[in-house]
């Protein structure tokens, strides 16, 4: 049979590429099993739909392409040219959709799925290994995808479904996502070992109005709680240096440029004394955050309940 172009396709070439998705994408597996058998009775029986279903089926897909995929010959059918080639990209396409579907399988598996988990720079050393070490004891195959990030940026990771869980700092309050306090972490004031102030061992928030502070950027929850601790004591801070992470804070504070509020270090740093922070209360609250009303695969909530079970004993 000589490959015809339909004179009166339904949908047009420059009609819109999403509804021609929509319309095609249902017919395409029966179209792949039509081309494999090239008999409608045999892939109506490994399909398991009725002949009739199926054979309107491939009517409908050449309407719609305006273009004959099929040569006929009672119930046996072969391919045209125009068959052919739009038989390699429908056979790679529901090849993909197959690979995707097993990956989410896969992901979702109680014993071997995926978590993606974001966690705040400063948890990375020793707070987020020692959580994970401990949840795998009981679930040694689950697998994670782990996302160091300030806390804004992971709440956005989680409206977008990129992570599934985070854990972050100030806990957040917004509709579209659930948070849960899980503990608290003291502030010290970090300044240089030469410091006026090196010799004590607490200080009033306020006694350092006049220094230079070196803080993390804006959008970080720590400058937050950095600006909203100076103003309670009474002043606006100084900044001179904005960094992305706390130890690199520490360096320059060692190296005589400001002074720091910042969580204990995971090993002490030379060059510093660090300070209890008698007034204001100089703490941050550490919560997990998920989104609002999102199903949670097994592992995931198996991890969920994992840290909810560690709160008031989340911090080394």
């Amino acid at each position: 049979m000589v490959h015809q172009q339909r004179s009166q396709p339904r949908l047009s070439r420059t009609g819109d590429t999403e509804d021609m998705v929509m319309s095609l994408a249902p017919r395409l597996a029966y179209f792949a099993g039509v081309a494999r058998t090239e008999h409608v009775t045999r892939a109506a029986q490994e399909l398991n739909v009725p002949q009739s279903t199926l054979s309107r089926a491939m009517v409908r897909l050449e309407q719609d392409l305006g273009v004959d995929l099929f040569a006929r010959r009672g119930r046996t059918v072969s391919l045209t040219p125009a068959g052919r080639t739009f038989l390699t990209s429908v056979e790679r396409a529901l090849a993909e959709i197959g690979r995707a579907a097993e990956e989410v399988r896969a992901d979702a598996d109680p014993a071997t799925g995926k978590v993606a988990f974001g966690f705040l720079h400063t948890m990375g050393a020793e707070t987020v290994p020692g959580l994970l070490h401990a949840f795998r004891a009981g679930h040694p195959r689950v697998r994670f995808s782990l996302v160091q990030n300030h806390g804004e940026a992971m709440l956005e990771g989680l409206r977008a479904g990129e992570l599934d869980l985070c854990l972050t700092s100030p806990v957040p309050d917004a509709q579209d996502l659930v948070a849960r306090r899980l503990d608290e972490q003291k502030l010290r004031l970090v300044v240089p070992a030469d410091h006026r102030l090196a010799a004590r061992r607490r200080v009033r928030l306020a006694e350092a109005a006049d220094e230079t502070f070196v803080t993390l950027e804006p959008g970080y929850g720590l400058r937050r709680i950095t600006d909203d601790l100076c103003q309670e004591a009474g002043f606006k801070p100084r900044v001179a240096f904005e960094g992305e992470e706390a130890e690199t804070l520490r360096g320059l504070v060692a190296a005589g440029l400001g002074v720091a509020l910042l969580p204990p270090p995971t090993v002490p740093r030379p060059g510093v004394v660090e300070l209890t922070v008698t007034a204001p209360r100089a703490v941050r609250e550490i919560g997990v955050a998920w989104r609002a009303g999102h199903p949670d695969t097994p592992p995931v909530a198996a991890f969920k309940k994992f840290l909810l079970s560690r709160r008031g004993s989340l911090l080394p």
